[in-house]
């Protein structure tokens, strides 16, 4: 027995030995993910814009990508090239003015003069003059007519150019342009297009059959495996350093400073690479022909994979002005951008989407549990689930977390009661047998003395080691759906749909009296404890609770959102703040003096949305945690579609962006558009309207701007996000506007743009014309005054008469004109109107003002023909509002006019400009697509429904909840419109009979 005994005794101190170790490095990591250096983050935490031809790209395949000095960012494609202001796409082609001479663009290259020149298919080379026009070299006879789809210029300032299936193009720095063959055992016509020039001025030439480079004495050499590199595809890149790279199968050769090459990077399953890019961290991208988009750096090799862009080439990478990545693909268009907040979803492992609750537990494991179940962050950097057998459901879906005193793990669920976890094991079940009321828990608070308190749809009740236990028979306390729980200092904090209460150490309940300081609140979603205060986060905003003193912050003092969820505080003194609508970030002194009725009633508050990096601005409330702060200080967010993880640290490499460069992009006066670099005097009297941009890709939407006209205006003029400004009838003179731009909360611009003109005067305003009409005017002044003593003195009487009678008479006739012109203009109006009114009701629904069914049934005969002499796809969509009838029968039919007016509003809201929305009648509704396959419109649709969805309120009811069912089809060969109509209404049949508020293809 003893030696038995001595070997347990070793086994556990060896065990005891390994927990210490393990807390010393749970210990550790929060302080070494701090102290990491600043840079960018692991390429999973990138968020990714994209934009196709539906957004305003002339073709889908991005060839060639640029920005120029002034920030625009030029787009190369097969139809021509685009030009990006942030907002919208200026097009080029052989239809513009200015227009290009083919579409077919080849390459863009941006000379080190910051000149931008494009190359086409038919081997024409054009330059982006300073007026906005192309200035093409005209070629000469030997010149091919082929693509150009390489362009790079030498220390010489000579362009070279590289033909495909042909040899070399040189325009020399006066202007003469040369072709130069392919030599003997040069594999010219095999290039691939890339081309680099390096710093002696060699230029290296990629291949199909390995790497070539011309010398600067015009000797060819080719390179092949005697030179360590395959017999391939070989082609170059010069990093902004100056590192000469290669691109070889699936490896990555450098340059050695001896002229060797050597393999740096091999990357298994790759394939091909067509395109790379050194950004400024010194990361390296690496873009494949059909594998997605790979970076190498301090985080090592990350992919971006093909599912996530396009499953094609990417064919060009661009880093702009600001650190955004841009990827040109055979699919579109996409943009990479650092994003604040990381979002956590089933790609990382997680159950489900719909997140409700985390908690990180002592030991430093962070638990997310939601609709798909409970989670589990491991050492991986994935979630794992984690079982949660003796339910009533295979995945019970989780509302609430609580960590023990022990360390265990408390698990309230939606209606499979309470699960009890020790080092992730199940250790107890606790149902409707036990004790535990059906249905909801979504709140669990674990007092000092260990004892769960666990939140249900019928009040509170208490669960130990001896089991269930009723709560307190005391006076006060809630008997209705509990949404929060808090042990706070000694006391449980109670939020429910009747408010909030206290359970104090005396074994008494205080309700607190929220109402008096305003909002009317009805439904609490948690507690938190600040300083001295204890924060309540409602459904009317924010309550602060300090010496039993309730102090309000909602609408009226400057928050954007009613309902909000939690409130956490940084190391910072900030306050990050959940809603429905986004994540709100505050000053806590700006709160606490909006509470204390200090404020302006505008909080100096961030927004932040999806447009950030969170996976959904909706939040979730009545459920806990909905939002933690980590040990290592990052912030966790429960949302409708993932988690959300944001570091404060990570704000200033955020936040800390120059201005974006303003540029005036037109000017029209009287609306015609004007050449206002060409043109410097403007006609008097006239419109004057002028369109500005700020030069920003990273978030365009939220750039605000401000304008100064010299001559007019006595300082600046604040315009918000508005791009463009108006004048109307400027008094003649010099003016000169300018305009700057600037990020939320960030800097304006420091060189504005500027625009100088003079405003001509008219002719009556003119200084001789009014110097000369004085003049005569009193000289005219002075003859009549002679004039009329003459008169006077020979004939006063009779004049006197005869001016009376003559006025009396014109009195009369210009009061018969005017009651005649009266007449007439009123019969014309009572015409006007009548006609209007017969055309709109002809085609038009009276009370939501979209088209009737007439119109409906006229657009799809013309769009169903159109698609059968184009071969184009038609979809169409019936939707119908579940249980609209209830609600005219529950809340009136003016509310469900009122429905039937938003509803209409918003289908008229999200439709394309193609799109026809159309009230067919009742509550039924169509929506036709036009040039749209099924698999473009069910995404759409989609969209609409989760809009429908999270709309509030609904003719101004908070607690109405309209949705509807939908049927969606697709134009098929042969088919009529009633084919399609009869197919589409079956479609929304089996949508209402399968649940409704779905959607259903047919």
């Amino acid at each position: 027995m003893r030696p038995s005994g001595s070997r347990w005794t070793t086994r556990g101190c060896r065990l005891r030995i390994a927990q210490a170790l393990l807390l010393c490095l749970l210990a550790w990591l929060p302080a070494a993910v701090l102290a990491a250096p600043p840079g960018p983050p692991p390429l999973r935490d990138y968020a990714i814009d994209a934009w196709s031809t539906r957004n305003g790209l002339l073709h889908n395949s991005v060839r060639d990508m640029a920005q120029t000095a002034e920030g625009y960012l030029w787009f190369a494609t097969w139809e021509g090239v685009v030009r990006y202001n942030g907002v919208e796409f200026t097009p080029f082609h052989r239809g513009t003015r200015p227009g290009l001479r083919d579409n077919g663009v080849g390459a863009l290259y941006l000379d080190p003069q910051r000149r931008l020149w494009l190359s086409d298919s038919r081997g024409n080379l054009g330059r982006l003059g300073a007026d906005g026009a192309w200035e093409y070299l005209e070629r000469p006879p030997e010149w091919p007519r082929a693509l150009v789809h390489d362009m790079v210029m030498d220390g010489g300032g000579r362009l070279w150019l590289l033909f495909e299936n042909h040899g070399l193009g040189c325009v020399q720095p006066d202007g003469r342009l040369e072709y130069i063959a392919p030599p003997p055992g040069i594999p010219l016509p095999a290039s691939f297009p890339r081309m680099a020039v390096d710093a002696s001025g060699n230029l290296w030439i990629g291949t199909l059959e390995g790497l070539v480079v011309r010398a600067v004495d015009g000797q060819w050499r080719r390179f092949g495996p005697a030179d360590g590199l395959p017999a391939g595809l070989v082609w170059p890149y010069i990093a902004p350093d100056g590192t000469l790279w290669l691109a070889a199968g699936e490896r990555v050769f450098r340059r050695r400073g001896d002229g060797r090459f050597a393999a740096v990077h091999v990357l298994p399953g790759a394939g091909y690479f067509t395109s790379m890019l050194q950004d400024r961290e010194g990361y390296l991208w690496l873009g494949t022909e059909n594998r997605g988009v790979a970076r190498i750096g301090p985080h090592g090799q990350e992919w971006l994979p093909p599912e996530r862009l396009t499953n094609g080439r990417i064919a060009s990478l661009l880093e702009d002005a600001e650190g955004g990545i841009w990827i040109g693909a055979n699919g579109g268009l996409f943009r990479l951008r650092e994003a604040l907040f990381t979002g956590w979803t089933r790609r990382d492992g997680l159950g489900g989407e719909y997140v409700r609750a985390l908690l990180e537990d002592s030991a430093g494991t962070l638990w997310v549990g939601g609709g798909g179940g409970l989670d589990r962050l491991g050492a991986d950097g994935r979630f794992h689930p984690v079982p949660l057998p003796g339910g009533n459901a295979p995945v019970p879906s989780i509302l609430s977390l609580a960590e023990g005193r022990e360390g265990d793990l408390w698990v309230g669920t939606f209606a499979d009661g309470v699960f009890r976890l020790r080092q992730g094991r199940l250790l107890q079940h606790y149902g409707q047998a036990e004790g535990v009321p059906s249905g909801h828990v979504r709140a669990i608070a674990v007092d000092g003395d260990g004892r769960a308190w666990v939140g249900t749809r019928r009040g509170v009740v208490v669960v130990d080691d001896a089991g269930v236990l009723p709560p307190p028979p005391v006076p006060g306390m809630p008997q209705g759906l509990v949404t929060a729980l808090a042990a706070i200092d000694g006391e449980l904090w109670i939020g429910s749909v009747e408010g909030a209460s206290v359970l104090r150490a005396d074994g008494t309940v205080e309700k607190l009296p929220l109402e008096r300081a305003g909002g009317d609140p009805r439904t609490v979603f948690g507690f938190h404890k600040v300083g001295g205060a204890v924060w309540v986060a409602s459904d009317r905003g924010l309550f602060r609770i300090r010496d039993g003193r309730p102090a309000r912050v909602g609408l009226e003092q400057g928050l954007p959102v009613d309902a909000v969820f939690s409130l956490l505080a940084d190391t910072a003194g900030d306050a990050w703040i959940t809603s429905n609508r986004g994540v709100l970030r505050v000053p806590l002194a700006a709160l606490e003096a909006a509470a204390d009725g200090a404020g302006s009633g505008r909080l100096p508050l961030q927004h932040y949305t999806e447009i950030d990096g969170l996976p959904s601005s909706q939040g979730n409330g009545s459920s806990s945690p909905a939002a933690i702060r980590r040990r290592d200080g990052s912030i966790w967010l429960a949302t409708a579609a993932g988690a959300a993880s944001v570091d404060p640290e990570r704000l200033a490499r955020y936040a800390d962006r120059p201005a974006p460069p303003p540029v005036i992009e037109a000017v029209s006066v009287d609306g015609q558009a004007l050449d206002w670099r060409a043109t410097t005097a403007l006609p008097g009297g006239s419109r004057l309207a002028v369109t500005y941009a700020g030069l920003s890709y990273l978030l365009p939407e939220r750039i605000r701007y401000r304008t100064r006209l010299h001559g007019l205006d006595g300082g600046w003029v604040e315009r918000g996000t508005r791009r463009d400004v108006e004048f109307i009838g400027l008094p003649p003179g010099q003016y000169t506007l300018e305009v700057q731009a600037a990020h939320p909360g960030g800097a304006w611009s420091p060189q504005a743009a500027r625009w100088s003109f003079q405003v001509r005067p008219l002719w009556w305003q003119r200084s001789d014309v009014r110097i000369g009409g004085a003049l005569l005017a009193l000289l005219l002044l002075y003859g009549l005054y002679r004039y009329r003593v003459h008169s006077y003195q020979a004939s006063n009487r009779r004049l006197a008469q005869l001016v009376d009678a003559r006025t009396a008479d014109l009195k009369a006739q210009a009061q018969r004109l005017q009651e005649i012109d009266r007449e007439r203009a009123g019969l014309l109006e009572q015409l006007r109107e009548q006609a209007e009114g017969y055309a709109r009701q002809a085609r038009e629904d009276a009370l939501t003002g979209l088209p009737n069914r007439r119109q409906f049934e006229e657009t799809l005969a013309r769009d169903l023909a159109l698609a059968r002499r184009g071969a184009h796809p038609l979809c169409l969509a019936l939707l119908d509002i579940d249980h609209f009838k209830r609600i005219n029968d529950t809340r009136s039919h003016s509310v469900g006019d009122q429905v039937l007016r938003e509803f209409g509003q918003l289908l008229h809201g999200q439709r394309r400009g193609s799109d026809l929305v159309a009230r067919l009648g009742g509550e039924e509704f169509a929506l036709l697509m036009p040039d749209t396959r099924l698999e473009e419109a069910l995404p759409a649709c989609e969209r609409l429904q989760a809009r429908t969805r999270a709309h509030r309120p609904w003719a101004g009811l908070e607690d109405l909840e309209v949705s509807f069912s939908l049927g969606l089809v697709e134009l098929r060969p042969g088919e009529d419109a009633e084919d399609l109509y009869r197919r589409a209404d079956a479609a929304l049949y089996r949508a209402k009979r399968e649940g409704r508020d779905r959607l259903q293809l047919g």
